[in-house]
């Protein structure tokens, strides 16, 4: 099972992407435990998550979570475009990758 955890300014405006990104591991039969929390929750989840997404308007805070995740899991940022159009899909595609490279 891969825990992909998004975060973002307020953890709302990601809840509508993780429930695509829900329905396309559930289509591909991809195992999956995923869900969004503000940049200031981010730390109480520590170590319950495998691969952590930053949503593009808090991008200023990527290297910061880098930082706090290195060698941990892997860290990166949501594209602006995959973001906006809320395909859930192809972040999905972004977390199972980051973790096929990260922890195999």
């Amino acid at each position: 099972m891969i825990r992909v955890l998004l975060c973002c300014a307020a953890g709302m405006s990601t809840s509508l992407l993780v429930t695509k990104m829900e329905k396309s591991a559930a289509d591909r039969g991809i195992e999956a435990k995923i869900w969004a929390v503000s940049e200031k929750s981010v730390d109480a989840e520590e170590g319950n998550y495998d691969v952590l997404l930053v949503g593009p308007q808090i991008r200023y805070k990527l290297k910061e979570l880098e930082k706090k995740c290195e060698g941990k899991c892997p860290v990166s940022m949501i594209d602006m475009r995959d973001y906006g159009r809320m395909d859930g899909e192809k972040v999905l595609d972004l977390a199972v990758k980051l973790y096929d490279e990260f922890y195999k």
